[in-house]
This record gives C-alpha cells, structure tokens and sequence, in this order.
C-alpha cells in the first residue's frame, strides 16, 4: 500500500514529536489535570493527608470580584502579549533579512544577537529586571518620544509602549532571528535574480517573493513568541500566581484557578493569532 507525501510528512511530523508527548504523559499529564481539579475543590492538610472540599467555581469568581490585584496584573500582562509579539516577529524578521546578506563578520552578528537568549535564562533575567536593566535606553530624550506623548493615548499608546520596551524586545527576538534565518536560506537566489531581471526592486520583492516564502515560519515564530512572553516568570499573572501558591486559607487552589484562567487566556491569544496567519486553502472547483 503506497503512503501519500502528506500522509508521510505527517508521520514524519509526530515521531519526531513523540519524545515530547512520551514525556508529557510520564511527567507532566498528571501534575497538569490534577491543577484542574483542585481549582474547584478547597484544599486543607491535615495529619492524614491532603482533604479537598468541592467548591465549584468560586475561586475563578473571586479572582475578578474580590482580588484587587488579579484583574489589572492580569489585563495588562494579557495586553503586554499581544502588544510585543507582532514587534518581536517584525524586528526578528528585518534583522534576519539584514544578516542574511553577505556581511562581514556576519556570524559575530547573529552571535550577537543570539547571545541575548543566553542571557534570559533562569534568573539572570529576574535580576536584571528587578535593577531595571530593561530601562537602559531612555527614550524620554527622543523627539519622536515626545511627539507621540502629545498624541491621543489610543493612538500614541502602542508606539509609546515599543519605546518603553525596546530592551526587551531585542532580549526575546533571538531564537525568532535564527528561524526566520533558516526559512531565507532555503530561498533559492535564482529567484531573485530572476525577479531583479525582470526590473523588481527590493520592496517588490520583499512582499511578492520574500515574505510568502517565509510565511510558515511567521506563525512558528507568532506562536513562539506568545508562549515564551506568556511563561515569562516575572510578567504579574505568573508573580501573582506564585505568590498565592501557599496561601494559608486557599493553599493551591487559588493558583490553579489563575493559572487555569490565564492558561485559557493565551491559548484564545494563540488561537486567533493561528486564525489570522494561517494560510487558507483555496478550494477546488
């Protein structure tokens, strides 16, 4: 029986997948639901163990009516994610077209920029955050700063918001730059030359040649971005939900139900962000 090609890539996708699904089932499947189940259950230790007391969906109701903190770490973190990826993606995207050409020391600069990724990991990151580290660049001292700030705050806000966070989007943009940096070197030159002799000029060629090619590794990368940004450990749901993980009166319950909350939140982020990128396949007539 002949297999088709999709057929084999998909097998071809899930062995090499399967590593990570073994280990989701052996360490992580059970840790993963039981958190389900105890964010509708009140936990209590006692002599014989942990007793659980089945209270529906209170703590979710708690979260946005009674917790003061909840509802604004959690709107601006949410706000944070879907501001910062698509500058992340472009930044990413630009400075992998610029290392792509033929530079001298171009291996030093993609180093470079990598050498962030390095960086961020553990806590390194928590430290340079907590000296406000990100805030190196001052772009009060900016014209362009200034103007924007006498804009109306809906216009001015996310262009004031990539200023303010400049550091951080160079410090998540590292593994983004070496994906799309893969997806341009598997572009054949032969179709740019063929398009430079037919008088195409670069911005043509970006939007007709470049950027289709390497639309797959857009969403790759789109949905990369909003899972590192989401389990960023010092973004406010993630401190928030740290912080309640022992609390005396909702030991464990309390956090699963944020975590639950805020779980369904980037999986929505995710999923319209797969919805708006995805290529759409024309049907057959």
């Amino acid at each position: 029986m002949r297999i088709s090609r999709s057929a084999r890539k998909a097998i071809a996708g899930y062995v090499y997948i399967m590593p990570w699904i073994i280990g989701f089932l052996l360490f992580t499947a059970f840790p993963f639901f039981y958190s389900l189940y105890l964010s509708f259950f009140h936990v209590n230790f006692t002599v014989s163990g942990i007793e659980t007391e089945y209270v529906g969906w209170k703590y979710y109701i708690y979260a946005f009516r009674n917790d003061t903190a909840f509802p604004l770490n959690f709107s601006n973190t949410i706000i944070n994610i879907v501001l910062s990826t698509p500058l992340v993606v472009i930044f990413a995207l630009i400075v992998a077209i610029l290392l792509n050409r033929k530079l001298h020391a171009r291996t030093f600069f993609r180093l470079l920029y990598f050498l962030p990724v390095v960086i961020i990991s553990g806590p390194v990151i928590s430290e340079l955050v907590t000296n406000n580290a990100a805030s190196i660049v001052d772009p009060r001292r900016y014209f362009i700063y200034r103007f924007f700030l006498m804009v109306p705050n809906t216009i001015s806000y996310p262009f004031l918001y990539m200023f303010n966070n400049l550091v951080l989007i160079l410090w998540f943009s590292g593994v983004q730059i070496l994906f799309f940096l893969a997806g341009l070197q598997k572009i054949s030159s032969s179709i740019y030359e063929a398009a430079q002799i037919d008088g195409a000029n670069d911005w043509v060629i970006f939007w007709k040649i470049t950027l289709p090619l390497v639309r797959p590794f857009v969403i790759v990368n789109t949905i990369y971005t909003i899972v590192d940004l989401a389990s960023f450990a010092n973004n406010p749901v993630n401190t928030s939900i740290t912080q309640h993980m022992f609390d005396i009166d909702k030991p464990y319950s309390y956090s699963s139900a944020l975590s639950w909350i805020y779980f369904a939140a980037v999986m929505g982020i995710l999923g319209v962000a797969y919805m708006l990128l995805h290529e759409r396949r024309k049907k057959k007539i």
